[in-house]
């Protein structure tokens, strides 16, 4: 056991060296600053929600104990928090190669990435919730602070579950996109036999809760023994991910494989826009990433235009805004990141980068062309005006994509195509996140300001305007941030080097 818990603590060790050695390090320190403090700001929400909740449990439900209620929804928080997991939480990734030169089992990397993976800060999230809840509820009433604690550690346990269970499917997700129907499937046995069967999951769950409060062994046994399966199961499916990752195992199947000749007569422009597309559908971690967004851009698509959960000025504005946005910045966040891994090519050519930059610019504006298609019914049904899609689109395309186009002189990490797993930990900076938060925040913060002063129509006006302003002078500053490129090229050549 003490020779597990060393090689652990070195492996941490490792890691924090290799963040501090990394190119971008002094870049991640900036953007964490900000995102730390979005996090106090999310915390301060989900403690206000705690308190709130428990006094509106009591004034709703006088003969029924608050945490009765929501005991008997625990259902409902683990898939909401398995949704949130979506654009927050990242596969983790382990650099295994090195390690098997030396006298160490596979399969305790990949224990140490899971381990890794559930001691998550984003585990914790949700006792901001639970904490304030449980002190202003009937719990130390009945059951004094012993009753908050216990049940505190029972909510984490179930988090650390549902994260393994995340952890599952995203996996799978990333080898083969019908695996999203694995929780689909499950979640939706859970609500037939909630609603079928005189409702037994809520029962389980509240029965499950109260265990907790009361300190049950029996309740805090079956939430480990559910962990570990689905730790087992990871493992298994990991260890074969491995496996095929650093054999460069590769698929045999025949396929039809398209070298989008039309693009030809476009010149050098159509050799990137070709180059481009090849990379999105051809490389693993790109087809990944696609994916994903585009799964979330259809289901905040379908809930806007057939839902009414979100119809809130705020909501619907920002479900608009994330879906215009969101396609483009999934990958454009980490624009230059995927050449990193044949930039020395790409730079033998005078201009080859300001003709890779355009085409990149034109292929993801085109792209927003999905999330308005998508936005159709929602137009029909009245819940987004054409205006409001069109100021979105252009806002997205323009400002937004300028600022994240920003990221081109600074990024000099290279981003692996296919490996998934056993590369080095490749989760986006802070400074990354700086930027794309920027890219969702901007346009929402403008448009209520606008819609302050100036009334909605004449805001969403204005806000298209600023969208049709940068997209004509888009020529200006795809050049200006080449040249700022250029100048810093030999700097960020030796980082890309450094972290392929």
């Amino acid at each position: 056991m003490n020779h597990l818990f060393n090689l652990f603590n070195e492996l941490r060790r490792h890691g924090k060296l290799a963040a501090k050695r990394h190119p971008m390090y002094e870049k991640n320190r900036f953007g964490k600053f900000f995102m730390y403090f979005m996090s106090i700001f999310w915390i301060g929400y989900l403690i206000f929600f705690g308190v709130s909740f428990a006094k509106l449990f009591q004034e709703l439900a006088p003969n029924m104990e608050p945490y009765h209620i929501l005991n008997s929804g625990l259902l409902f928080i683990l898939i909401l928090d398995f949704i949130m997991r979506f654009p927050i939480q990242k596969t983790p990734t382990q650099e295994i190669k090195p390690y098997l030169l030396l006298p160490v089992k596979k399969n305790r990397l990949i224990d140490f990435l899971l381990i890794r993976s559930g001691l998550s800060s984003f585990n914790a999230l949700w006792l901001f919730f639970i904490i304030p809840f449980a002190i202003f509820s009937t719990i130390p009433k009945y059951f004094g602070i012993s009753g908050i604690i216990t049940y505190t550690i029972g909510i984490y346990l179930l988090m650390i579950f549902n994260n393994y269970g995340f952890l599952l499917c995203r996996t799978l997700m990333r080898e083969r996109i019908w695996w999203i129907l694995l929780p689909i499937v499950v979640y939706a046995l859970l609500g037939v036999a909630e609603f079928t069967l005189d409702k037994p999951v809520s029962t389980f769950t509240r029965d499950l809760g109260e265990g907790f409060i009361e300190g049950k062994m029996s309740a805090y046994l079956i939430v480990a023994f559910a962990i570990a399966v689905v730790w087992l199961i990871n493992r298994a499916v990991m260890s074969k991910l491995v496996y095929i990752e650093i054999n460069k195992v590769e698929d045999t199947k025949i396929r039809t494989i398209s070298e989008y000749k039309f693009l030809e007569r476009y010149g050098e422009i159509g050799e990137y826009f070709r180059l481009e597309l090849k990379m999105l559908f051809r490389n693993k971690r790109c087809k990944a990433s696609l994916r994903t967004i585009t799964i979330l851009v259809v289901v905040f698509s379908a809930i806007l235009s057939f839902g009414d959960v979100y119809d809130g000025v705020f909501m619907k504005n920002f479900i608009a805004i994330y879906s215009f946005v969101g396609i483009g910045a999934v990958i454009l966040t980490q624009i230059m990141g995927y050449e990193g891994n044949y930039l020395d090519g790409l730079m033998t050519r005078k201009e080859s980068i300001y003709s890779l930059l355009k085409a990149k610019y034109y292929l993801y504006s085109i792209g927003v062309i999905i999330p308005f298609v998508l936005m159709i019914p929602a137009i029909v049904m009245g819940k987004l005006s054409l205006l409001s899609a069109f100021a979105f689109a252009f806002f997205a395309i323009g400002p937004g994509y300028f600022m994240l186009f920003q990221l081109t002189v600074y990024n000099n990490k290279t981003v692996p195509l296919n490996e998934g797993l056993t590369g080095r930990q490749s989760s986006g900076t802070g400074f990354q996140s700086l930027v794309s938060f920027g890219t969702f925040g901007l346009p929402i913060t403008i448009l209520f300001a606008l819609d302050a002063v100036f009334g909605e129509v004449i805001g969403q006006w204005i806000l298209l305007s600023i969208g049709l302003a940068f997209v004509s002078a888009s020529h200006l500053w795809i050049k200006n941030v080449y040249n700022r490129f250029m100048k810093r090229r030999y700097t960020n050549m030796g980082g890309f080097r450094d972290t392929r």
